[in-house]
């Protein structure tokens, strides 16, 4: 069982801004002053670009930064 966050886009088909390539779900490290965790984002195979959707940028990266900082 994967126990790993998963924050895909809406909609769409979407492809790498750098290379062109098509983006696919994929475990991504995510680290923030002294907390690290993984999550599942939308990321390009070739190059390794990751798309973080705005829900998540403006919104939970958010909370959590605030949070942490508030410590």
């Amino acid at each position: 069982m994967n126990d790993t966050p998963t924050y895909l886009p809406e909609s769409g088909d979407w492809s790498c801004a750098a290379c062109g390539e098509k983006l696919a779900p994929a475990p991504v490290g995510v680290t923030y002053l002294q907390g690290g965790f993984t999550i599942t984002l939308m990321t390009c195979q070739k190059c390794g670009l990751s798309l973080v959707p705005e829900h998540l940028a403006v919104g939970k990266m958010f909370e959590v930064e605030q949070l942490l900082e508030d410590k």
